[in-house]
């Protein structure tokens, strides 16, 4: 992958809220989020996958200010993609909801889905192309790193 190809990626709901709550600065979800808001990666978002982080968000009683700052960056930082209706696949029928996620990631042409999802295993990784993983090894991917052993 070339400099001007840089890696573009949607991050599930729970990762941000992974983020938001971890009260650990070396987790990796948070790390993700520093390196996005350093232009490091490209994120990318829809409506419909931003309604249901400020849902989440708010079910965990985060503080809404906390929120506003997110969906204050998300709007000026991400990549908005408009998901068609006819885009979304039936794919995990375990959580229907999952399909638009799916969606987003293929319309976007994400290179990763990142996800703690266990709905996505049936996918055993990979979708049209886009890598399914949990945020560890897609921030490995992000730095550039290897992960030893």
């Amino acid at each position: 992958m070339t400099e001007l190809e840089r890696l573009r990626a949607v991050l599930d709901t729970n990762v941000f809220v992974s983020a938001i709550l971890s009260r650990n600065p070396t987790s990796p979800t948070q790390e993700l989020i520093r390196r996005w808001l350093a232009d490091e990666f490209v994120l990318l978002i829809s409506q419909t996958l931003l309604d249901e982080i400020v849902g989440k968000l708010l079910d965990h009683q985060v503080e809404p200010d906390r929120i506003i700052e997110l969906v204050a960056y998300l709007e000026r930082l991400a990549e908005w993609v408009d998901v068609p209706a006819q885009m979304i696949a039936p794919v995990i029928t375990a959580d229907p909801d999952d399909d638009m996620i799916l969606a987003c990631a293929v319309v976007g042409q994400a290179h990763y889905l990142v996800t703690y999802d266990p709905h996505f295993d049936i996918l055993n990784g990979e979708y049209q192309g886009i890598k399914i993983t949990k945020a560890l090894p897609f921030l490995w991917a992000v730095r550039g790193d290897h992960p030893s052993g």
